[in-house]
């Protein structure tokens, strides 16, 4: 990185422009430019090979926590020191450890995409709020799926609210967003099984095989998924609901199915 700068004034247009980041997803897309908060999301953020363009920490509040992984950033990264109240000014939330990174966009196209034997990918439909999608990416990283496609979607995918509740899951599982007749048609080609969750005309999850090349499509609460999705299908799939309601949280239903993936191909 190079030589560390000294930032004090709230008013510093280098601060003005990070808060713009964190705030407005036409300023990321217009720069192609993102925020990362903390060491963990950070550290994941540059194993997966982001380019980092600069870095500002606050002593301060860092307290002694390692900053090693930083050592793989190029030298032309931009580094700055800055004071609690600025680093309060650029940080989306509390209780980052005084570090956060401004980092260059990346994305990958379903083409891109190197598949193993018998993948396991979720994709999720015009799913529109970023907790969820953070934590249905925390399930599939923790369920090994090869990738998470999101059709049509309604939320940026480097949304800070993403990255936090993706605790850096967002690095990473390799995420492509493109349209639902894009998804489907790669799914098909590549002879991949879809599975839609939905109430009807379905069958429980645990009496589908999914041992094979498989895709757990996921819609929205509200809606559930649209009807091309549904004619695509080669297998309906729900979850059993024994209770007064007729859903769960998407990425609660996402992390049961995606368990029961990993479960049938353990056996």
């Amino acid at each position: 990185m190079t030589e560390k700068q000294i930032i004090s004034s709230l008013q510093n247009l280098k601060v003005k422009q990070v808060v713009a980041l964190q705030q407005k997803s036409s300023e990321r897309r217009t720069t192609g430019l993102f925020t990362v908060e903390g060491c963990r999301e950070l550290a994941h953020c540059i194993e997966a090979g982001f380019e980092i363009e600069a870095v500002f920490c606050c002593e301060e509040i860092m307290a002694g926590n390692s900053l090693s992984f930083l050592s793989g950033v190029s030298a032309s990264c931009q580094s700055y020191e800055v004071t609690p109240a600025v680093y309060a000014k650029l940080a989306y939330r509390g209780g980052t450890e005084g570090v956060l990174a401004v980092v260059r966009s990346r994305h990958i196209q379903l083409g891109q995409l190197e598949m193993k034997a018998n993948p396991l990918i979720v994709v999720l439909e015009r799913v529109e709020k970023p907790g969820n999608l953070g934590a249905v990416l925390r399930s599939a990283d923790a369920a090994g799926a090869d990738a998470v496609v999101i059709c049509d979607p309604l939320t940026d995918l480097y949304n800070p609210n993403l990255i936090r509740s993706s605790i850096g899951a967002v690095f990473t599982v390799p995420v492509v967003c493109c349209s639902s007749d894009e998804c489907i048609a790669w799914l098909k080609e590549r002879n991949i099984k879809i599975l839609t969750a939905q109430l009807q005309d379905s069958h429980f999850y645990y009496d589908t095989d999914m041992c094979g090349a498989t895709a757990l499509v996921m819609g929205t609460e509200s809606t559930g998924l649209t009807e091309l999705w549904r004619r695509a299908a080669d297998a309906h799939i729900r979850i059993p609901m024994l209770g007064r309601l007729d859903s769960l949280n998407v990425s609660v239903s996402t992390a049961i199915l995606l368990f029961e993936a990993v479960r049938q191909r353990r056996k």
